[in-house]
């Protein structure tokens, strides 16, 4: 099992985001708002065990996690929900009716098999309490947008005053995203809207970046587009540098899919969690 940890960055005054090190799908960041009432979290990682470590650096500045925002329904971004239990959470629709349905402890193992003793059957997420369809502010500093692609809605939290955006699980730097339930066409268009809202742009994995890695996962994305479902035919770029290249199969199935019209999972993706 690798090493695995994580650290804050901060990136302007009461603006941080916590890193998790090495990068890649299980291994997610968050990002810990300062304001004068409390803390706003942008996700919550993969689990209790490795959201408690930032739930520790926050527990030191002695102020409450007043809210938590989900941009995405994926357990990678809501599994470390429970220890944030007081806080109120915010997500679009779709992800407040799959948060409703029972956890899969064991699919959640297939796919993070290095964090696979973080899944007990007692496994849970918290739900979501308020949701978001149109653009809200949460606090005097965070504004809440809803968007998507990575699934088909998402949140983004835009924070002007500081040029910083959490793109959470919209954006992936330096690692292949996985789109099995999103749309790679609609997520890379969408990408151009989000290009403009700040320079400085925090994924849900990856290292801290700005407008280019964001053009280069919407190349990625329309490239999966453009395959016609054959994998092979993802082009040279910079994804080549990537890590968690297994999942062009998904990616580029996906898009094939929807392509015929069709919105199920893709069977690569299933054979990855175990269920095919």
């Amino acid at each position: 099992m690798p090493t695995v940890g994580g650290h804050l960055q901060q990136l302007a005054p009461g603006v941080h985001t916590w890193l998790s090190e090495p990068a890649g799908h299980g291994q997610t960041n968050a990002g810990v708002i300062v304001d004068d009432d409390g803390v706003t979290l942008i996700d919550c990682l993969l689990a209790p065990a490795l959201a408690a470590p930032l739930a520790e650096e926050i527990a030191a500045s002695q102020l409450p996690v007043r809210r938590v925002v989900y941009t995405s329904s994926h357990v990678e971004f809501t599994g470390g929900s429970s220890v944030f239990w007081m806080a109120a959470r915010y997500g679009r629709r779709q992800t407040s009716a799959l948060l409703d349905q029972p956890a899969n402890p064991a699919v959640y193992r297939a796919l993070y098999p290095d964090h696979a003793q973080a899944f007990d059957d007692d496994f849970a997420t918290r739900p979501v309490s308020h949701t978001v369809d149109t653009a809200a502010w949460l606090s005097p500093t965070v504004c809440a947008l809803p968007t998507a692609g990575q699934q088909h809605e998402n949140l983004v939290a835009l924070l002007p005053a500081a040029d910083v955006l959490f793109a959470g699980a919209m954006c992936s730097f330096g690692v292949t995203p996985n789109a099995f339930d999103g749309d790679p066409e609609a997520w890379a268009d969408a990408l151009s809207e989000l290009a403009g809202l700040a320079t400085t742009i925090v994924p849900g994995i990856g290292p801290v970046g700005g407008a280019d890695d964001l053009l280069a996962l919407q190349a990625y994305l329309y490239s999966c587009v453009e395959a016609g479902g054959d994998p092979s035919r993802v082009p040279p770029g910079p994804w080549d540098r990537w890590a968690d290249r297994h999942l062009d199969a998904v990616n580029v199935e996906r898009a094939a899919m929807l392509a015929a019209g069709d919105d199920g999972v893709p069977p690569s993706m299933l054979r990855l969690a175990g269920l095919a």
